[in-house]
């Protein structure tokens, strides 16, 4: 993927898949359940975002059990990044993987999307399987600060109608392929920049 991870990035991420399997047992965080179907599907799937992260205040929203934003705040440590989510455990699971791992670089936060995003900002925002395409352009179009970059993570290329008639759109989108080592699904990243 053309990125370099110490062995001590390595190792932390590999804590948090280990953390998440054990976790996964009494609340369901992930459908995936071992190690090694995690590597690809949830790891390599969330680091395929890094190349195109922009500023230092980043917010992973419907974070879930951290992804992408754990592995994010591991391979990037010099940029902040705010793990949104509503769901209680979810948010229990998150303190305490943040905790044990040591990520002073991750903040989280328990909020509804549309509360919380209020006067707040951030230099890149990023979804993955959190809403609708249309929904999350809607929700950062809004956003006072600019420049804001909307990052949407999917599988399927979406269809045109999908990024049509939204009021106020993105100044720039672009849809890229992305290739996620050992992942033979299909995925693309909706770039959307509001300046």
């Amino acid at each position: 993927m053309g990125m370099v991870l110490s062995s001590d990035q390595i190792d932390v991420m590999v804590r948090y898949l280990l953390l998440l399997q054990r976790w996964n047992r009494a609340y369901n965080l992930t459908a995936v359940r071992t190690p090694l179907e995690m590597v690809p599907k949830h790891l390599l799937d969330s680091l395929s975002v890094l190349p195109y992260l922009c500023g230092d205040r980043l917010l992973d929203l419907g974070t879930g059990p951290g992804l992408p934003g754990i592995p994010l705040a591991i391979a990037a440590p010099e940029r902040v990044f705010y793990l949104l989510d509503s769901n209680g455990k979810k948010i229990r699971f998150l303190r305490q993987a943040v905790m044990e791992l040591g990520l002073t670089n991750a903040v989280v936060v328990q909020a509804r999307i549309e509360a919380y995003l209020r006067g707040k900002e951030f230099a890149t925002i990023i979804g993955r399987a959190v809403a609708s395409i249309s929904d999350l352009l809607g929700l950062t179009a809004r956003l006072p600060a600019r420049p804001t970059r909307l990052l949407a993570m999917t599988g399927k290329r979406p269809a045109g109608t999908e990024l049509q008639g939204l009021e106020p759109g993105p100044d720039t989108l672009n849809i890229y392929p992305i290739e996620v080592p050992f992942l033979a699904a299909e995925r693309h990243l909706i770039e959307a920049r509001y300046d």
